[in-house]
């Protein structure tokens, strides 16, 4: 049974003394809980499944077994809960996904998951029916006004399906308002959706292209032809328009051909701020489906160290339990979507780290473990948990989140999503140091994984937050090796059935990220400082308006 003892170095960093009382991370056990819950029995964990109540299940006694305590819910009886309710809204297509457009008089059949990917309508409707309405491009769909820039130009889309591009209009040259290749949250498929509905479009359908949107289109296929879920809302026609969707590159080139028009031309001319939307003349687009709504109830899964000075204020550690459970089926039949690097990774190490915490002379500070529901979904758990938390944001003192870590050998380097303006992210850097690594930006900022991480809503609220990275610069193989990995992942397994555990892993490099991250967990949660956005960050007014209470 093999086992990483932390480095003298980082024990140095984080009091030697109480860290080696802690023990160290078992590898065995480690890769036992990714191997669990990516198995075939958990049914890929997709929320609202059977998968998930043996996920749950599985984590409660994992942490009951790793000596901690229920954080959850409050009871009425006293205590809490080793879970918290998150209520959400599930759409699923019903039937088939009926697709026709009429271009130039000639009608062709789209057929759902080939040349294009319809969500579940989240407008609560039972039936969606889009006849024969007209077509527009949009470019990329941005309405920034501190920016000084609006795709719309106060066109009427009223009644019309646009066309939008995913990404940034900086995406391809690099430069420009939007900061050059790192994605900005305008480059979202979420914004653009979210943008459909305050214009009153019948719908957005993003363009799918590999290159910006940063995977191929059978991510894209098996993320958004699955079930669909959201917070429950009021009136969900304020954030949703009624069709979302993506379509294939070529088939969107095709229809603006049809129409006289150019595809790259039109994309050259969206990458300016002087843009006006374009109409698909002679072209038309119709969709008929039903749709299943119902409300299910979710868990995030939360276990807790009381700290012992301080208890009030709580360090902590988020990974993602969910994958997509049982969609689509690949080439080779294969329907199980088990997610073992996304996340069983992370959601292992979540109880690792926290057997070490519980091992070790407990903290000033709290500390929290949170497994949360329905980031497949787009960060539900988290959002829910940010909007209704169980202990105070105020008090909070950082996010460390864990997404993906990568079972490809220990690295000389370390990343994180996005480049975190952020003491927290000197913190991390410090610790890497100490353990004789170094810190590389993230290695594809136009990808926009600050905003794809369940650390993301809590850093919107102020929080300190951030996503850590396994490094790609591999001890054997070097930085080659590590992006030849990544590239494969991507291509090959990230969203799809292949992402299953592979028994000759090598294990030693996410070890190696659990104890870079438990030396800032412990470092946090011994200390009285809080980290801080740095100036300018985009989020710290918000923090800033909560400053009188951190003492």
């Amino acid at each position: 049974m093999k086992k990483l003892l932390l480095g003298a170095a980082v024990l140095a960093l984080v009091s030697g003394s109480a860290l080696a009382q802690g023990g160290p991370i078992d590898e065995a056990r480690l890769m036992e809980h990714v191997k669990v819950l990516s198995s075939d029995a958990f049914e890929g964990r997709a929320p609202a499944t059977p998968g998930e109540k043996k996920t749950v299940d599985y984590l409660i006694a994992q942490f009951k077994a790793a000596g901690l305590q229920p954080g959850g819910d409050p009871l009425k009886g006293g205590g809490r809960a080793w879970t918290q309710d998150v209520p959400l809204a599930r759409f699923t297509t019903k039937g088939p996904v009926k697709v026709s457009v009429n271009a130039a008089g000639q009608v062709q059949e789209w057929t759902q998951g080939e040349q294009i990917a319809i969500r579940a309508a989240q407008t609560g409707v039972e039936r969606v029916v889009v006849k024969d309405v007209p077509v527009v491009f949009v470019g990329y769909g941005v309405k920034a006004p501190e920016r000084n820039w609006d795709d719309f130009k106060g066109h009427d889309l009223k009644g019309k399906v646009a066309l939008v591009l995913v990404n940034d209009p900086d995406f391809e040259t690099g430069k420009g308002d939007f900061g050059g290749k790192a994605m900005t949250y305008y480059g979202r498929w979420t914004y653009k959706y979210e943008e459909a509905a305050r214009q009153g479009a019948v719908g957005f359908l993003v363009i799918h292209e590999t290159a910006p949107a940063s995977y191929g289109w059978a991510t894209v296929k098996n993320s958004n032809t699955n079930e669909i879920f959201d917070v429950i809302r009021k009136d969900p026609r304020e954030a949703h328009a009624p069709l979302e969707g993506w379509v294939q590159r070529d088939n969107a080139a095709a229809l603006m051909k049809a129409a006289g028009l150019d595809f790259e031309a039109l994309k050259k001319q969206a990458q300016s701020r002087d843009f006006r939307p374009v109409e698909l003349k002679g072209v038309t687009f119709s969709t008929d489906y039903m749709v299943d709504a119902q409300k299910v109830v979710s868990k995030n899964v939360v276990a807790r160290l009381p700290g012992r000075t301080r208890p009030s204020e709580h360090v902590v550690y988020t990974a993602h339990w969910d994958h997509l459970g049982v969609g689509q089926p690949d080439a080779k039949g294969d329907r199980i979507y088990n997610g073992a690097v996304d996340n069983a990774t992370g959601t292992g190490l979540l109880v690792e780290i926290g057997r070490a915490f519980a091992k070790a002379p407990r903290t000033d500070r709290s500390v929290l473990f949170l497994a949360v529901t329905a980031e497949e979904k787009g960060l539900l758990g988290s959002e829910y948990y940010a909007d209704s938390p169980l202990y105070p944001l105020a008090t909070t003192v950082g996010i460390l989140n864990m997404d993906a870590l990568r079972p490809a050998g220990p690295a000389r380097d370390f990343t994180s999503s996005g480049d975190a303006p952020l003491t927290l992210q000197d913190d991390l850097i410090e610790a890497g140091k100490a353990q004789g690594r170094s810190y590389s930006p993230d290695p594809r900022p136009e990808a926009g994984s600050f905003y794809r991480s369940d650390h993301f809503p809590f850093a919107k609220r102020g929080v300190p937050a951030i996503s850590f990275g396994s490094g790609q610069d591999l001890v054997t193989g070097g930085k080659a090796a590590g992006e030849a990995w990544a590239r494969a992942y991507t291509a090959d397994r990230y969203h799809q059935p292949a992402d299953e555990f592979d028994g000759s892993w090598t294990t030693a490099g996410i070890a190696q990220d659990a104890a870079l991250l438990y030396a800032v967990g412990r470092k946090l949660a011994t200390s009285t400082t809080w980290p801080e956005w740095k100036p300018g960050a985009e989020f710290k007014a918000e923090r800033d308006k909560t400053r009188a209470q951190r003492k």
